[in-house]
């Protein structure tokens, strides 16, 4: 995992956030892994199992996990899935 300048602390609020919304993305047979945090404080993740090829996975991954780690971890500027392809 590279991250930049981030304490066992603050990577423990990020995976609390992730947990919270863990769940509901275990019960369609997906999850998310975190790969970094960026100097921009973007956090990428991996989107696994059903996640990466679901076509809502993008929708999914803004207005349920991204929000959730937002309100948790306010240093995040953003959430980003390094395997998410645009639905149009």
């Amino acid at each position: 995992m590279a991250v930049v300048n981030i304490d066992q602390d603050f990577m423990l609020r990020v995976e609390d956030a992730l947990d919270q919304i863990r769940p509901y993305l275990e019960a369609d047979g997906g999850n998310v892994k975190v790969l970094e945090v960026t100097e921009d404080m973007i956090l990428k993740l991996e989107l696994l199992g059903a996640c990466g090829s679901c076509p809502m996975s993008a929708m999914t991954l803004k207005a349920g996990v991204e929000q959730s780690v937002l309100k948790a971890v306010p240093e995040i500027k953003a959430v980003e899935a390094v395997n998410v392809t645009a639905v149009l």
